[in-house]
């Protein structure tokens, strides 16, 4: 009798994969579409209201604040009530958020559309997140959660663009309209497309393996997390200032922000496979070490030089995410995913709302060079934060037990010029003396 142990990493997808794939990462386009909409509708909001900035900088905070501070009970109820009933409401509440929009009369009615669009909105960012890794098992799940995170990117540039592009031939509020009822036909096809069986036979095939999960890694990758979200928003809040200083006009500074989102949405699928390849201990080093390097290297450039260099750090810079998010399911027992997960994205979110203002009095006191140098070392305290972790890392939970697509459960040790792990054996055939 002869067994390939665990060949899950070369694994072409089932339709229950590529059904579950397409789902989070359709839900992840449109919400964080939505999320960014508020962009577009604000100066629109301002002058049809009459709003000062101070009730602009509310109306923002309504949506974000409300998708922020919901996260973690959105996973809390998908454990009650189950993911695919949660994000399908969730969903549909956000459509219904925009519906509201395009119906209100006056600033209040406004402000119930866009806490109902941030009630909605919550669900999505840990159910999503928890069922591709559900779905997805072992390293693969680093693959297709960095698959999911570069559709937000797709999302943020699509659904803003074609809003502003449908207000040059029709008023605002039926633009608004149209896109919160996309949001009530996604709803319906979540619940149509979501997969009724894979997810459920992987966390009952891997319920057992998860008892050994290590205790303690999470903590560790959450502070890591929040670190790097709250140095990547100050950096992008100061970067204009310092171009500005180099003789950047207004045009350049949106070009180069333009390369630098361009490059993190690249760096956020490539820096998944790299993190799938080399593991997460080794991409983080790489990433956060690329970073911080790249941030000192900007500051004696010149502006030309800084242009060719942008797209480049933009892809440290927002590649991170990608293996830190696809490590959660590592560190976490399968059923209390959902959880985590909005405990993480709420960590990292709201790091990444308040650090501005912290590294805004920072650079008040010292300037915007030296805050810059103060970011690029904050940066690096997430290296021997990644060394505290590895061990959590260096043999996760899957290999503790029976794998779910390995009938021997073996696990071979594999050595690497960059990392030290165990992962389940690949690519040989046992077979009896």
């Amino acid at each position: 009798m002869s067994v390939i142990a665990n060949p899950s990493s070369a694994m072409p997808q089932t339709q229950d994969e590529r059904r579950a794939l397409g789902v989070a990462a359709g839900a992840h386009a449109l919400h964080d579409g939505y999320t960014d909409l508020v962009y577009v509708m604000l100066p629109i909001w301002q002058a049809e209201f009459g709003l000062t900035y101070a009730a602009v900088g509310i109306l923002r905070s309504l949506f974000s604040g409300t998708l922020a501070g919901l996260q973690v009970p959105s996973g809390l109820l998908a454990e009650r009530f189950g993911a695919a009933r949660v994000l399908a409401l969730g969903t549909a509440l956000a459509g219904c958020g925009y519906l509201l929009a395009g119906a209100s009369a006056g600033l209040p009615m406004l402000a119930v559309a866009l806490i109902v669009g941030g009630l909605g909105a919550s669900t999505q960012h840990p159910l999503a997140s928890a069922l591709v890794a559900r779905t997805f098992y072992g390293p693969r799940s680093i693959k297709a959660l960095g698959t999911y995170n570069f559709a937000g990117d797709i999302g943020k540039m699509t659904v803003p663009a074609t809003a502003a592009l449908l207000m040059t031939w029709m008023p605002w509020r039926p633009v608004v309209a149209l896109l919160g009822a996309c949001g009530i036909a996604a709803a319906l096809l979540i619940v149509a497309l979501m997969p009724r069986r894979g997810a459920e036979a992987v966390v009952a095939k891997t319920a057992d393996a998860a008892a050994g999960a290590p205790r303690g890694g999470f903590p560790l990758l959450l502070a890591i997390g929040i670190i790097d979200s709250a140095t990547r928003m100050p950096f992008l809040t100061f970067l204009p200032f310092l171009l500005a200083a180099k003789g950047a006009s207004v045009s350049g500074i949106g070009l180069a922000l333009t390369a630098v989102f361009a490059g993190g949405a690249c760096g956020k699928l490539v820096c998944a496979f790299v993190g799938a390849r080399i593991g997460v201990f080794a991409t983080v080093v790489l990433t956060e070490g690329l970073t911080a390097l790249g941030i000192i290297a900007l500051l004696p450039l010149p502006l030309e030089a800084c242009y060719a260099l942008l797209p480049l750090i933009g892809v440290a810079l927002n590649g991170t995410s990608s293996v830190l998010y696809g490590s959660v399911p590592t560190l976490v027992a399968p059923e209390k995913r959902a959880r985590a997960f909005g405990i993480f994205y709420t960590g990292t979110i709201g790091a990444g709302a308040t650090a501005p203002i912290l590294y805004g009095v920072i650079g008040d006191l010292i300037g915007v060079t030296a805050a810059l140098v103060v970011v690029a070392a904050v940066v690096l305290v997430t290296v021997p934060l990644a060394f505290a972790l590895r061990p959590a890392l260096v043999r996760p939970w899957w290999s503790s037990s029976r794998s779910p697509r390995s009938p021997d459960g073996g696990a071979s040790e594999i050595r690497g010029p960059h990392l030290r792990r165990f992962a389940p054996s690949c690519g040989r055939r046992h077979r009896p003396s």
